[in-house]
């Protein structure tokens, strides 16, 4: 036989491979090696063309054999290293990689493969080495750079990370993975508007692109952009419908949006594609309850819950639904799982929570604040209580709120935050002290008046308000707009003041307005804004013991009104705060309060004809005092 019949029918062999010809190359390769056992090239392509052809297993053997001929070939040990990677045989893989690398020191690819094992093998370091070796033997190497960002991305370096995507996607513009895995990483770096730039750079590149799709969702839902967040989800979702966690995003986005029905649908199109999906019970849950269909919505939270027991945002939002519906003593106890929540800002103490079981008599007790300000001066009523047991009470609160609550009856000292921590026995947040004093209903410790404004600031604020010539009303209108749902309870000046009537005197209480409510407050003399003069709630407290009514939102300065026994009207959303039950206009809480409610979601107007109403029927408007402008 000549010699030259074997390397005339491979180079056959090797031009139907190219050509993607794979049964027919293997057919002669098979040919070659049958006249010629030991011709290394076609061994080794054989197990190539074996391996792509989907018989890993079969062409790792034929790989092997050429190996046998020649154990020094880089190429064939890293063909070997990508079958046994394939085969998920990781170690040995590695052992193949690291003989190619061995024999020819600037592999590149055998490096990038090597790293992609050692990430697989949970070696994190090393394969960060080996990416990093095969981007500085080959700087263009677009993958490399982007694999070496999922690793550094899964270590939390972000900054680092984002360094390696930007060189991947300067290499590869349209490189959709690293576009998104940028995004990802912006997010984390606290940039989500460039996240979303960098999400819509994926989705040119990959229209497809569901993941895409929903990460632009939540870095809009970040930056409260409800409607673009829901756009977002159902583009994910009209690619592909059948994606559980995306219809339980949209429904989130819903409820933000106050559109509770279709959340609930997107929440039980979930659940229909996932049964057991206790997040989705869980928001089911919240959804049924901002419409208070009570029973439905704890059954939600108890088949969450049976599902998942240990998530403690599930048995808050149970609390919220017991407490809402009056059922204080459960609610109190699913109320305590608020502590175990991720991100809330708890405090830890070596020293033991308290909630009463102790004697405290004899005892230093600290109570500190855990929430916002609202709830703070709601609670801090437990302190004469827990003072009564025995104890020295310490009270830790927020800045704005110390000064006032220095006169607070049975408070031993007051801290500001960052202040040094007296020696103390026990401790116990302030939300918690209902749960430790057992109240009910019938319980509430709910004096007129537990807060009292300082003489000299109450002297101060009398002169500075004037003689008065018609009833003073104060108002709040916003609440905290970093608190989840606020949109929902606070309201537009510009709306409500169409609907003030004339007569009284009004006086803003709103600390710091916003923008718009700026321009509203400079066109209307009918309304003092004190709100820049107020340094912190002493003065709050001295002004409303000046004015003959408060009507707010829920917010801080409705708490503190009520809490110093003033008229306090509060103006509440369909789906209200737990404190402030359901169906009620008065609260047990706060006996000057009344409640007046929207009775259909999202609509203040009948809210501000009843308010309006009710101040011409209660108070002797002056004859002589301006009226808002409409």
């Amino acid at each position: 036989m000549s010699a030259s019949l074997p390397a005339a029918k491979f180079a056959q062999a090797l031009a139907l491979h190219q050509q993607g010809q794979l049964a027919r190359a293997q057919a002669l390769y098979r040919e070659v090696i049958a006249v010629a056992p030991r011709y290394f090239d076609a061994l080794h392509l054989l197990g190539i063309v074996t391996v792509q052809a989907g018989d890993a297993e079969a062409g790792l053997r034929w790989i092997g054999k050429a190996l046998a001929v020649d154990p020094n070939c880089a190429e064939a040990l890293f063909n070997q290293g990508l079958a046994l990677q394939q085969l998920g045989r990781m170690k040995a893989a590695l052992s193949s990689f690291d003989k190619a690398v061995a024999l020819k020191a600037d592999y590149a690819l055998a490096f990038y493969h090597r790293g992609n094992v050692l990430r697989a093998l949970g070696q994190p370091k090393a394969a960060l080495a080996s990416y990093e070796r095969a981007v500085d033997l080959q700087p263009q190497f677009a993958i490399a750079h982007y694999n070496r960002g999922v690793l550094l991305q899964e270590q939390q370096r972000w900054e680092a990370a984002l360094a390696s995507y930007e060189r991947a996607v300067s290499l590869k513009p349209d490189y959709a993975a690293a576009h998104l895995n940028r995004g990802l990483v912006l997010k984390e770096l606290g940039q989500p508007v460039a996240a979303i730039a960098s999400y819509d750079r994926a989705i040119a590149s990959d229209a497809g692109f569901v993941l895409a799709y929903c990460n632009r969702g939540v870095a809009l839902q970040d930056l409260k952009q409800w409607e673009a967040a829901l756009a977002s989800y159902e583009q994910a979702l009209a690619l592909a419908p059948d994606r559980a966690d995306v219809h339980l995003s949209r429904g989130d986005v819903l409820q933000q949006l106050g559109r509770w029905e279709s959340a609930l649908a997107s929440y039980e199109r979930a659940l229909g594609l996932k049964p057991d999906y206790a997040d989705a019970w869980c928001n089911r849950g919240n959804a049924l309850l901002a419409m208070h269909r009570m029973e439905e919505a704890l059954a939600s939270f108890d088949r969450a819950i049976a599902l998942n027991p240990e998530v403690p945002e599930i048995h808050f939002n149970k609390s919220m639904a017991l407490l809402l519906t009056g059922d204080f003593e459960n609610g109190w106890l699913q109320y305590e799982w608020r502590l175990k929540r991720r991100g809330r800002g708890q405090r830890d103490f070596a020293q033991p929570l308290w909630l009463g079981r102790e004697d405290l008599a004899g005892k230093t007790i600290l109570l500190h604040a855990e929430q916002g300000l609202g709830d703070t001066l709601q609670f801090c009523r437990y302190a004469s209580l827990v003072a009564r047991l025995g104890a020295r009470v310490v009270l830790a609160v927020q800045e704005p709120l110390a000064n006032l609550l220095c006169g607070l009856d049975g408070i031993a000292q007051v801290l500001r935050p960052g202040e040094q921590l007296p020696q103390f026995d026990y401790h116990c947040p302030l939300p918690s002290l209902p749960l430790a004093f057992k109240t009910s209903l019938t319980t509430i410790p709910s004096p007129d008046r537990y807060l009292g404004s300082e003489p000299g600031k109450l002297a101060q604020w009398r002169a500075r308000l004037g003689e008065r010539t018609a009833p003073r009303i104060g108002l709040a209108w916003r609440g905290n707009p970093q608190r989840p749902l606020d949109q929902a309870r606070s309201v537009s000046l510009s709306d409500w003041i169409e609907h003030l009537p004339g007569g009284f005197h009004y006086v803003s209480l709103q600390k710091e307005p916003a923008e718009a409510d700026r321009g509203v407050l400079r066109s209307n003399p009918a309304v003092l804004n004190l709100g820049p003069e107020l340094d912190d709630f002493t003065d709050t407290a001295a002004v409303c013991d000046c004015l003959d009514a408060v009507l707010s939102v829920d917010t801080s300065v409705a708490h503190l009104s009520a809490a110093l026994g003033r008229t306090t009207w509060i103006l509440l959303p369909f789906n209200a705060d737990w404190r402030w039950l359901l169906d009620r206009d008065d609260s047990p809480w706060y006996p000057a309060a009344r409640l007046y409610r929207q009775k259909t979601l999202g609509v203040w107007r009948d809210v501000f004809e009843g308010v309006a109403m009710d101040l011409i029927a209660n108070f002797n408007p002056g004859p002589d005092a301006p009226s808002p402008r409409r």
